[in-house]
């Protein structure tokens, strides 16, 4: 599984290659040689023209399997796309507008799914709050009292975001009456103050559910949240599976994620009894870790039945 050129059944992000590779035609053939037979265009702080890849898959076979909402523009702490549960209604419009340029790339290069990740509650006081949490985390560790006021902040949050997440709501209907044949999929949010924690999911894919819209799980920010008090892997694999479209596969140790599967904590094995054989499954690891990282994680998620 790790030999060059072998194929194999995952799906390789492009947030992987990080600035390395400079065009989208390096990264298809780069993914096409550790034996990737699918891309997904992930998230970057430096994205590449796009211009070359419909070549690129004529010549390597290539797929393009999902498109991750903000990865036509530089990685930052918060992306514009993530603003449909806005409450102003031209930021709520900028941000469709920018998931529709996603939808229609993603229907130009045959991807199925384009993934949407969180939307934070639009209250200073609360924003400033969650920042000062998580540096209080990073300072002091995690104790039973810090994770009582994580679990307290985040739910002041969701009290807080109901109108904004009927905000999201519309619009995601919008989108998926608007482009009906392109498979949305939500990923938890990464943030304290986001809305699309455990239980503000759960309201939103019930609320759309005869739309059709996904979930994408994320297994290292679930660990994560898990380990700050928050619902755990199993939690929300037992609740979301059942609408489970698609997986990022990362590793998650103290307070770092997108380590290789492997390197961590993660227990891989419980997350294999949850996934579907049409679940997408996505390598999504930091850039830092190089092509031996890359082909190391795919022969552990091998060998744990993923």
């Amino acid at each position: 599984m790790t030999a060059p050129g072998i194929p194999n059944d995952y799906v390789l992000s492009t947030s992987c290659f990080g600035d390395r590779l400079k065009t989208i035609e390096d990264q298809a053939f780069a993914a096409v040689a550790m034996g990737f037979r699918a891309i997904e265009l992930g998230l970057s702080e430096s994205p590449v023209p796009l211009t070359g890849f419909e070549d690129t898959r004529r010549e390597t076979g290539v797929k393009l399997a999902a498109v991750v909402a903000g990865c036509l523009r530089p990685r930052v702490e918060r992306m514009p796309c993530t603003m449909l549960s806005s409450p102003r209604d031209e930021e709520r419009e900028q941000a469709k507008l920018s998931i529709r340029r996603h939808i229609q790339l993603a229907q130009r290069l045959g991807a199925p799914v384009v993934v949407l990740r969180g939307s934070s509650v639009a209250d200073a006081k609360l924003h400033s709050e969650s920042e000062d949490l998580a540096q209080r985390i990073a300072r002091e560790g995690v104790n039973d009292e810090m994770r009582e006021a994580v679990r307290g902040f985040v739910g002041r949050v969701q009290k807080k975001g109901q109108r904004q997440l009927d905000h999201l709501c519309r619009s995601l209907h919008a989108l998926r009456q608007e482009f009906p044949e392109t498979q949305l999929a939500l990923a938890p949010g990464a943030h304290l103050d986001d809305l699309l924690s455990f239980e503000g999911m759960g309201w939103v894919l019930d609320d759309l559910a005869k739309q059709g819209l996904g979930y994408w799980h994320d297994v290292g920010k679930v660990h994560l949240g898990e380990r700050i008090g928050l619902a755990s892997q199993g939690n929300w694999l037992d609740t979301y599976a059942p609408r489970m479209v698609g997986i990022h596969l990362q590793d998650a140790a103290e307070q770092e994620s997108e380590m290789p599967p492997g390197l961590g904590e993660v227990d891989f094995k419980l997350v294999a009894g949850y996934l579907s054989s049409g679940a997408t499954r996505v390598v999504e690891i930091n850039p830092r870790h190089g092509r031996a990282e890359v082909l190391a994680s795919v022969q552990f998620l091998h060998s744990h039945g993923i």
